[in-house]
């Protein structure tokens, strides 16, 4: 990880790597979440300081009844959860797993964008465990639609109990950068439905 940091550099966003990045904000910050900018549509690429600007005024707090507790100013990531850093090292897809044999139907989705947590890592993880519980593939991997254009990928397993989806374009962050393309999967898993073969 130390070699990806310094290879892809601080202005090179990690969660949405073919985007511009708020240069104010890298110059002053070691950790940079930044909004995107999509075909046809510019998005301010600062407006993550804007909004933390904006939630650090008093007159904004006391008109959402927010308390900090435990720190001096609002912001993305802090310090009041500690987490041990030896918990990072547990898989969690053993919980999706314990869902999936609940009965509760899992969708498992990445932005294709993202080298945090990138696709390949999350598909493999969902193919083997699929594996593992003995669920056939019932829907090939393939793409899916929105509108008029590609929205992702998808593949689905055990008749719809667990699924995998990327959405196109989408960075660590999806329903930020591609609202509509994840509005599109959200529905679609939650009406139990696949998600568009052909485009509309």
């Amino acid at each position: 990880m130390n070699q990806v940091t310094r290879e892809t550099s601080r202005f090179v966003d990690k969660y949405d790597v073919t985007l511009d990045v708020c240069l104010s904000s890298v110059l002053s910050q070691s950790k940079v979440l930044t909004p995107h900018e999509q075909v046809g549509q510019r998005i301010d690429v600062c407006v993550e300081d804007e909004t933390v600007r904006y939630l650090n005024r008093r007159d904004v707090q006391a008109a959402m009844h927010a308390r900090l507790v435990g720190v001096d100013k609002w912001a993305v990531c802090s310090s009041v959860l500690e987490y041990e850093l030896l918990n990072l090292q547990i898989p969690t897809i053993n919980i999706v797993g314990s869902l999936v044999k609940s009965g509760i139907r899992v969708l498992v989705y990445s932005g294709d964008q993202d080298s945090v947590i990138p696709l390949t890592g999350s598909r493999t993880l969902v193919q083997n465990l699929a594996h593992d519980m003995g669920l056939k593939t019932t829907t090939p991997y393939r793409v899916w639609f929105e509108g008029q254009q590609v929205g992702g990928w998808t593949q689905v397993y055990g008749g719809g109990t667990l699924s995998f989806a990327t959405i196109r374009g989408a960075s660590h962050e999806a329903p930020f950068s591609q609202p509509g393309r994840s509005l599109v999967l959200f529905r679609a898993f939650l009406q139990g439905q696949p998600l568009p073969e052909t485009f509309s």
